[in-house]
């Protein structure tokens, strides 16, 4: 790659952020706790639906400190209706980690990021690079429209490894902090203009229907626990739905310590 392509690239990726950039609420800090709670909860959700969920979230539990004093149905109450509720219990257990092992400080180290819970390589990446402004490269569904569309367009399967040296080449040395924003907005423009190219990736996988499906089911246990503690005929009963069913799932939420059993009854922890 030229050093010409390169700087057309950028100018374009630029413009395209100085005329339709989204002012989002965690883009206006660096505070590593608030840029960890919105990266959490992008994870597989659209930034819409996150706005109003971060900015209850953040004024409620506004630190590690106060997070880790939670429980984990005092969190899920602001968490319901968001989905994948295994991140808000990850969120809390990193919360009281960071409090108890870190001295209520985020680690600054790859490495030590992804050791926590919640955070994966792209997480880690995102949050050292949103919170520190260190340049690492990584990629999702938005920078991963922009560069397919860019230097791959009418090609077939494409993966994430042929993209990664186009996305270092392109990374500028300072503030690759706003250089992320405004590949992440390019591409989400793209994608509302109808350019979806995700598909062409080897690993894509279209999400699953979530009407019927175990997950929806899964939030509706947490939505009745999280009002009052039944048993597991009653909690049938209240879903409309079957026990052989129900108990399959509960059972995956007791294992990942998402509901508890006491006396017979099921409950939030």
């Amino acid at each position: 790659m030229t050093k010409r392509e390169t700087a057309q690239f950028r100018k374009i990726v630029r413009a395209h952020f100085k005329a339709k950039g989204r002012d989002l609420p965690w883009r206006r800090t660096r505070n590593p706790y608030h840029i960890a709670v919105s990266e959490i909860m992008l994870q597989q959700t659209q930034v819409d639906r996150v706005v109003p969920y971060y900015e209850r979230f953040i004024k409620k539990y506004s630190s590690w400190e106060s997070l880790s004093k939670a429980s984990f149905s005092d969190v899920y109450t602001l968490w319901q209706g968001l989905g994948y509720n295994r991140r808000a219990k990850a969120l809390r257990d990193l919360a009281s980690i960071v409090v108890k092992k870190h001295r209520g400080q985020l680690p600054r180290s790859i490495e030590e990021l992804i050791a926590l819970p919640g955070i994966g390589p792209y997480t880690a990446r995102a949050i050292a690079t949103f919170a520190y402004n260190e340049s690492h490269i990584f990629i999702e569904t938005n920078i991963r429209t922009v560069y397919l569309q860019h230097f791959f367009k009418g090609l077939g399967k494409i993966s994430d490894q042929k993209l990664l040296p186009l996305i270092e080449a392109t990374l500028p040395k300072s503030d690759t902090r706003s250089w992320y924003f405004a590949l992440m907005d390019y591409g989400a423009s793209l994608k509302r203009s109808g350019i979806r190219l995700n598909h062409r990736n080897p690993i894509y996988r279209p999400q699953t229907k979530f009407e019927g499906s175990p997950r929806q089911l899964r939030g509706q246990i947490l939505k009745a626990l999280s009002a009052e503690m039944m048993s597991t005929k009653k909690l049938a009963k209240n879903l409309s739905t079957t026990q052989v069913r129900l108990r399959f799932e509960v059972a995956r939420l007791l294992g990942e310590n998402l509901v508890r059993e006491k006396r017979g009854l099921l409950g939030l922890p």
